[in-house]
């Protein structure tokens, strides 16, 4: 079993995989797709006037301010829009496609945070209106029964409080707790970079093997921008149980497979030695 988070950021391209996915279910390979839809949202948001706003915490991770009306837009575009869109194009291709969200089925469920913390020209900021948080639960049986039907699962962020809100969850966090839950094999993080980079203005800097106790270093030393919560989602996973995470470009030609052929980084729970790769 597969699992394959698409990006929807500036830079990532979802044609080339699905047509890679729909070959690999006639082939009878299972999988699960999980996407993004963050420059569309950052687009609708701005139609509406309400422009997206992001966050940086103390720790340098960034992420969407996210109050209620963004909250709204975000299922109105991710759901609503590039959902529909991703299941209409696998049907067309003949994959018997259902489009999910988080909070259909309680799919995925966490605790909303009560409070952030943002760093903000050199002060630190508390923020308790936002509605984001973490899937600490993942509807497995939902997922076994449209995969025993022959369906094939597209899933989209938000997911479902435990106060039953709508909260805006990380993507590559969500689908690495989903593979964990599922005990997949592996999990696929495609973007718009060729892999883990040591210079982030040269795509061919990639690096292309990084063991699970070497991944603090090197989100320190050279992640940065969404690819330090991509490294964390990668860790996250290898410790509920995923066997390897891949990070790779979504741009090419067979994605999955330049993926899985060592195409961009692989991060796996192996021992370390001298050095950071």
């Amino acid at each position: 079993m597969l699992v394959i988070k698409v990006g929807g950021g500036e830079g990532n391209a979802v044609e080339p995989l699905l047509d890679e996915l729909s070959h690999l279910w006639e082939q009878g390979e299972r999988w699960i797709l999980v996407h993004g839809g963050s420059a569309r949202t950052n687009k609708i948001s701005e139609q509406l006037g309400h422009p997206p706003e992001f966050i940086t915490s103390p720790s340098g991770f960034t992420s969407r301010r996210t109050d209620k009306r963004t909250a709204k837009i975000l299922a109105m575009v991710y759901t609503g829009e590039v959902n529909t869109s991703i299941v209409r194009e696998l049907q067309q291709r003949g994959v018997n496609a259902v489009g999910l969200s988080g909070i259909d089925g309680g799919l995925f469920s966490g605790p909303r945070k009560k409070a952030l913390i943002a760093q903000e020209n050199g002060h630190r900021k508390v923020i308790r209106d936002d509605y984001t948080g973490k899937v600490s639960r993942v509807n497995v049986h939902l997922l076994e029964t449209l995969l025993n039907a022959g369906f094939a699962p597209v899933i989209s962020p938000p997911a479902i409080s435990d106060e039953h809100d709508i909260i805006n969850v990380d993507g590559d966090r969500a689908s690495a707790a989903l593979a964990g839950a599922i005990q997949a094999e592996s999990l696929i993080l495609l973007t718009g970079a060729s892999g883990v980079l040591t210079d982030v203005n040269d795509m061919d800097s990639v690096i292309s093997s990084i063991p699970e106790d070497k991944i603090g270093q090197v989100i320190e030393v050279f992640a940065e921008g969404r690819m330090r919560i991509k490294l964390l989602a990668a860790r996250e996973a290898l410790q509920s149980g995923v066997q390897r995470v891949y990070i790779s470009a979504s741009d090419v030609e067979q994605p999955v497979i330049h993926a899985l052929n060592g195409g961009g980084t692989v991060i796996e729970n192996v021992v370390s030695v001298d050095g950071v790769v």
